[in-house]
């Protein structure tokens, strides 16, 4: 997927039938199939990640952490959703006659209730910006329209966790999509390995790019980048690099300033919630060619009208 400076027409969500033909594009290693099972990765990953954190950390130890007993009861039934999901996708794939990929071995990471569901949080907004990414190259309408009833139920699990967070549940009119190569180079970070009989998805991780800097964070403000572990510079070692905010309507550029360890930025006007920025080597497109690292989540908390 390609984002440039024009609007970007909005676009439907992904999709599954478990009947419909996988359709298959001409010169392209992106299929229908492909794109089903980088779907049902992402939902393994999301499925394991619940049923770890429901086994890991009793009821008892959500409440002393704040979450009622109501928050624990919606935890399962969001738990049950996305097993549900990781079922259906399989199904589906299997009655079309491609192989689905298996679960894989994760480390999320977290070490209590807290930190638990402030990376399903996370998660669950990835979930949705992956689907709605994945759309314009979804060729079957039946697999779209299946999909898309999953994206609205990983829309609802977003909104209810941000809000059980004291986060807006719904900080901006439009959700932002992510191509497949951002996606995963969210989701690799907390993949340890997968089956050898896993079919090979074309998608590939870019750089990690991480935020450095911490508290409420508002559009004005100027944050930090890391590049942790590497330095990233242009090509010819005197261009500037740019970074690029991802919304609906097209990203927002911005200077890319070198700072230890990174580089910062002006966080600008029309991006709220959880939002994502990428470190480019021009200011008037973002694709897979222009990409050099990211994204990043940035959670902005700007005053709400």
């Amino acid at each position: 997927m390609k984002y440039s400076k024009s609007v970007v027409a909005l676009v439907a969500t992904a999709g599954l039938s478990t009947a419909a033909p996988l359709a298959k594009r001409q010169a392209s290693a992106i299929t229908d199939a492909v794109i089903l099972n980088y779907a049902l990765t992402l939902e393994h990953l999301e499925d394991t990640f619940y049923r770890q954190g429901l086994a890991n950390y009793s009821q008892a130890q959500f409440a002393a952490a704040g979450f009622d007993q109501t928050f624990y009861s919606n935890l399962k039934e969001i738990s049950a959703d996305e097993t549900t999901h990781v079922a259906f996708l399989t199904a589906g794939l299997k009655a079309a006659g491609a192989t689905p990929v298996a679960e894989c071995v994760y480390d999320f990471g977290v070490s209590d209730p807290k930190s638990f569901v402030a990376l399903a949080s996370v998660l669950e907004g990835v979930g949705v910006s992956a689907y709605l990414g994945a759309a314009a190259d979804i060729m079957s309408k039946t697999y779209l329209t299946d999909a898309a009833s999953i994206l609205t139920v990983e829309a609802r699990h977003s909104s209810y966790i941000r809000a059980s967070l004291s986060e807006s549940p719904f900080p901006s009119p439009f959700d932002t999509p992510l191509d497949f190569d951002e996606v995963y180079t969210l989701a690799a970070p907390f993949i340890v390995s997968c089956p050898a009989s896993n079919p090979t998805l074309p998608v590939k991780a870019f750089p990690s790019l991480a935020l450095g800097t911490t508290g409420t964070i508002v559009s004005g403000e100027t944050i930090t980048l890391l590049t942790t572990g590497y330095s990233l510079a242009a090509v010819d070692g005197s261009s500037p690099l740019y970074t690029a905010f991802i919304t609906i309507t097209g990203p927002i550029f911005g200077l890319a300033t070198p700072v230890a360890g990174g580089f910062s930025v002006v966080v600008p006007a029309g991006v709220n919630g959880q939002s994502y920025v990428v470190l480019v080597n021009c200011n008037d497109l973002v694709s897979d060619d222009t990409v050099m690292a990211g994204p990043a989540i940035v959670e902005i908390t700007n005053p709400l009208p």
